[in-house]
């Protein structure tokens, strides 16, 4: 009897913990192809910047790892203030282009003098414009 009622008691608790796991493991599938998807797109906009500028391997690396930090940094400062219930878009749009603009600078200390006028010509500069105009408000 004794040995019956440990079972049930175990079944139990096993069940409830069940749906628990799974919606860990699915959270944890969401999560992995949000950060491929987050890979990916920095991926994509290298082979751009790199096909467009002509960018040697250390400029490739380099561009890499600049997106990737900022991109992130920018992405968990965004979370925070989510996180916090934040509804004020103004900070939102503050943090992007407060990280915008480091990227901006950094692409300036990487790419020679030729490639930062291409890269400027290809939109960065009408952005940098836009960011300080919409700033200024």
């Amino acid at each position: 009897m004794r040995r019956i009622i440990l079972s049930i008691v175990a079944c139990a608790v096993l069940s409830a913990c069940f749906p628990t796991v799974v919606a860990a493991q699915e959270k944890s599938a969401e999560e992995k192809k949000a950060e491929k998807e987050f890979y990916e797109s920095i991926e994509r906009e290298v082979d751009r910047l790199s096909g467009l500028l002509k960018l040697d391997d250390w400029q490739v690396f380099y561009v890499d790892s600049i997106l990737t930090h900022d991109y992130k940094a920018m992405q968990g400062e965004l979370n925070d203030l989510r996180n916090q219930k934040v509804s004020n878009l103004d900070m939102l749009y503050d943090v992007q282009y407060r990280w915008e603009d480091k990227m901006y600078d950094a692409f300036q200390k990487v790419f020679d003098e030729d490639q930062w006028a291409k890269y400027l010509k290809s939109g960065a500069a009408r952005d940098k414009k836009n960011r300080d105009k919409r700033r200024s408000k």
